[in-house]
C-alpha cells in the first residue's frame, strides 16, 4: 500500500536547463566542469557518490564512497580496502556503476565502466597523505568483516598504534589501494518542471564519444 506520506512528497525543479549546445564534447571533462560547479556551489560532500558492483550470483550491492580523482580526465579514482565486499565483487567482475547526487543544483550524474587497480605508486603516495589515525584505522580494520563488538575494533586500532609507534607516515597495507573506473556510458541529469527533466548520455564508440538526448 502506497504512504501517503511519502507519496506526496515532491519538488519541482526549475533552476536550470540544459541542452546539447550546454556540454563538451567528451564525458569525464564535462563531468569536472560540473563538479568544479557543485564545488563552487559549496554543496555538503560534492565528491561523494555511490558504487555498485555485483556479486558472482547477480546480487547487486552499493555503498557511498568518495571520489579522490579523475586521472588524465579518463577515469573516476577512489580507494578501499581490496578484501572488502566490494574489493571481492571488483575482483571477480570488474564492472561497476556510479551515481552522483547534488540537490542542490538539482542535478545527478549516472557513471559506468570498467575498473581497474590504481598503480601502487598512486595508491601509497594518497595512503600516506591520510592523517595518521586514518592510516591506523586502515590497518585496524577487517572491512566488511563480522567483528564482536566496537571494543574490539578499538582494541585492535590500539594495538596497531602502538606496534608503529612513532613512525609516520605508515607503510601502506597490500590490501589497501585505488581502483580506477574508466567510463563507457555517463549519463547528466538537469531536474526540470513536471518531471520532464533533462538527460544527455554520452557513450563510448571506440575511442569516440557519441551524445544522444534521452526521454525522462
Amino acid at each position: 500500500m502506497t504512504d501517503p506520506h511519502l507519496a506526496d512528497l515532491r519538488k519541482t525543479y526549475a533552476q536550470r536547463t540544459l541542452s546539447e549546445a550546454d556540454v563538451l564534447p567528451e564525458a569525464v571533462p564535462q563531468f569536472r566542469a560540473w563538479l568544479e560547479e557543485a564545488l563552487a556551489a559549496q554543496l555538503e560532500e560534492p565528491t561523494a557518490m555511490t558504487v555498485s558492483t555485483v556479486s558472482a550470483t547477480g546480487q547487486p550491492s552499493s555503498r557511498v564512497v568518495l571520489l579522490k580523482g579523475l586521472p588524465d580526465d579518463a577515469g573516476f579514482l577512489f580507494y578501499t580496502n581490496y578484501d572488502s565486499r566490494k574489493g571481492h565483487e571488483l575482483n571477480a567482475q570488474p564492472l561497476a556503476a556510479l551515481n552522483f547526487f547534488w540537490p542542490g543544483l538539482e542535478r545527478q550524474v549516472r557513471v559506468e565502466g570498467r575498473v581497474e587497480k590504481a598503480p601502487e605508486s598512486m595508491s601509497t603516495e594518497y595512503f600516506q597523505s591520510r592523517p595518521r589515525s586514518s592510516q591506523v584505522g586502515a590497518w585496524a580494520s577487517p572491512q566488511s568483516q563480522v567483528i564482536g563488538s566496537r571494543e574490539e575494533l578499538e582494541a585492535r586500532e590500539e594495538a596497531v598504534a602502538e606496534e608503529f609507534g612513532e613512525q609516520d607516515p605508515l607503510p601502506r597495507p597490500d590490501n589497501w589501494g585505488g581502483y580506477i573506473l574508466r567510463p563507457t556510458r555517463l549519463e547528466l541529469w538537469q531536474g526540470r518542471p513536471s518531471r520532464l527533466h533533462d538527460r544527455i548520455v554520452y557513450e563510448l564508440e571506440g575511442a569516440t564519444w557519441k551524445r544522444s538526448r534521452l526521454a525522462p
